[in-house]
């Protein structure tokens, strides 16, 4: 069976990149607004494949997840997240040689990172590889939202700061409660909205376990929690007046909550499409929040 090049770029779920691109991106900039960046091209040359590595990697993991989806039947015909493999316009098969290209390809690029900046980024880098590729069989027990702060939040954040600067700078862990809530929204939002279908398949996401109306306040929750954070902050000395630029998220936040908000009245339905909001909310908030710091960093 053929695929086109544009096909094959859809299986990845490529909308849900800015989840795992900004956290690199915000450390970075963080980095460079408390002028912890060494010299010279380094730093730069180890950003962009650090960018490089985790879009294989978040790659990977989003077409595992959907083979062990298909595999475990979570994905049928009355319930899918994605329609290929249950409508047979993939194979199961190229799914799965498809997400071990992109996970050796992720690997590879780990590899190159860890020669160039040291090589305790492997604990980093190791431990992300392996929640990455359990995530599914952690999501099937009420671990999948932990897993992703995890992954998105710590790791990552932890990751770029050796990556970027030979060493890890813990302080920057600062910018995982923000960054790591938005990331985990994206995953709570679809979960919720699957959660019947979810429970027909014999499987227990948190959002399942927490209870639905819970499960969309705790939605609505995270999109107020990413701007608190950054206020105390602020005020806290921790980061620059200017990382106040990432306020303006608040509008697709504001749009987001007040949508999941519609729960009472139109049930799983006030979840649906909340998972690409979220995203392009991480998108908007994180950019503005690198924005903010890079710009701080150079007055």
């Amino acid at each position: 069976m053929r695929h086109s090049f544009k096909e094959w770029v859809a299986v990845t779920r490529y909308w849900s990149f800015p989840v795992s691109v900004m956290p690199v991106v915000a450390t970075f900039a963080w980095l460079f607004s408390r002028d912890m960046l060494p010299s010279g091209p380094l730093p730069y040359i180890n950003l962009v494949l650090s960018i490089l590595g985790v879009i294989l990697l978040h790659s990977a993991g989003n077409v595992i997840s959907d083979w062990y989806d298909h595999h475990t039947g979570v994905d049928n015909e009355r319930a899918f997240a994605v329609p290929n493999l249950v409508f047979q316009k993939f194979e199961p098969k190229e799914y799965k040689v498809f997400s071990i290209i992109l996970f050796a390809a992720g690997i590879l690029v780990g590899i190159i990172i860890t020669i160039l900046s040291g090589p305790y980024l492997l604990i980093a880098g190791g431990i992300g590889v392996l929640l990455t590729y359990f995530y599914s069989f952690l999501k099937y027990r009420a671990l999948g939202d932990l897993d992703i702060f995890i992954i998105f939040g710590v790791l990552t954040v932890l990751g770029t700061t050796y990556a970027l600067t030979g060493s890890y700078q813990p302080e920057a862990l600062i910018l995982s409660l923000p960054i790591g809530v938005i990331t985990v929204s994206v995953l709570h939002a679809n979960n919720t909205y699957d959660s019947v279908t979810d429970k027909e398949a014999g499987i227990k996401t948190f959002a399942m376990l927490l209870g639905l109306p819970k499960s969309a306040t705790l939605y609505r929750c995270y999109m107020f929690i990413p701007f608190i954070c950054v206020l105390v902050y602020i005020i806290l000395g921790l980061m620059h007046p200017l990382a106040a630029l990432s306020f303006l998220a608040a509008i697709p936040a504001w749009k987001n909550q007040k949508q999941a908000a519609t729960y009472p009245q139109n049930g799983l339905e006030a979840m649906k499409g909340l998972d690409q909001a979220s995203a392009q909310m991480q998108l908007i908030f994180s950019g503005l929040l690198s924005i903010g710091l890079i710009v701080a960093g150079l007055l």
